[in-house]
């Protein structure tokens, strides 16, 4: 029997890819590759956090056990930060907050919890980007829903806002600068009306202008002294993408785990 000898082309044509060899991945395939793990990682861990702040009520009732687990978990996803500045566009919009260990707002859920003529709806921070011609920041509202029980509405029956400017001042800090404390948006109970304007009488002119006074009530408080430069903090920002923002106000001030949400104004 004689040897038979393939040409290079036919070789190639009956083994495209040799055996000895391996067929490996371009650069831009290796790089999606590991984006995608990446991005199932954050995920992952962000789902870790949020499981973690479960049933805290937002913070109120953690123990030492839990806000250490927290702890942990928050550094874990503020990990994946990467030392990248802050997009102020992906700031933009309305944050719900799901947990805190800042004194100031446990005050107001531990009152809520104590106090049966008091309640704390939802909170939020909502970040307005550029505004007032800022290229490098903005303006920030705090929003505290809340209620007194058979006077205001259950949870929404007020709305209280503090508002401060703000400016990008290194990669993830931000200073702020309280600007004013505001009431608004009050709405009154239905049992509130009928004793102000009876359903089974005409309301007369005095008492719907007493309904409509309440419904448009707006206080103002300005948190700053004429001449003087308003009270400020730092803020550091370890943690955003599209539906989780991570907050720190330095000094030990407390985290913030906030979550996105609809916009309120």
């Amino acid at each position: 029997m004689g040897l038979v000898v393939h040409s290079a082309s036919s070789f190639s044509s009956l083994y495209p890819h040799p055996p000895w060899t391996s067929s490996r991945p371009s650069r831009s395939q290796r790089s999606s590759s590991t984006k995608l793990r990446v991005c199932a990682s954050v995920e992952s861990r962000k789902m870790e956090l949020l499981k973690c702040i479960q049933e805290t009520e937002r913070g109120l009732s953690t123990t030492p056990e839990q806000r250490a687990s927290i702890e942990e978990a928050l550094v874990r996803v503020e990990g994946y930060s990467g030392g990248h500045p802050i997009s102020l566009a992906k700031l933009d919009g309305t944050w719900r907050l799901q947990y805190t260990s800042a004194p100031d707002v446990l005050i107001l859920l531990q009152a809520a919890a104590t106090l049966p003529f008091f309640q704390v709806g939802q909170i939020f921070q909502k970040f307005e980007s550029h505004a007032h011609g800022d290229e490098n920041g903005g303006i920030i509202r705090n929003i505290v829903r809340w209620s007194i029980p058979t006077f205001l509405e259950e949870q929404e029956g007020a709305t209280l806002l503090v508002s401060a400017k703000f400016k990008l001042v290194s990669l993830r800090n931000i200073y702020l600068q309280f600007q004013e404390i505001t009431l608004q948006d009050i709405n009154i109970s239905q049992e509130l009306q009928a004793v102000i304007a009876p359903a089974i009488l005409p309301r007369s002119f005095i008492s719907l202008q007493i309904l409509q006074f309440l419904r448009a009530f707006k206080a103002q408080i300005p948190v700053r002294d004429p001449g003087r430069e308003s009270v400020g903090g730092l803020y550091y920002l370890s943690y955003l993408d599209d539906n989780v923002l991570l907050g720190r106000a330095v000094g030990g001030g407390g985290v913030f785990v906030f979550t996105r949400a609809q916009s309120l104004y």
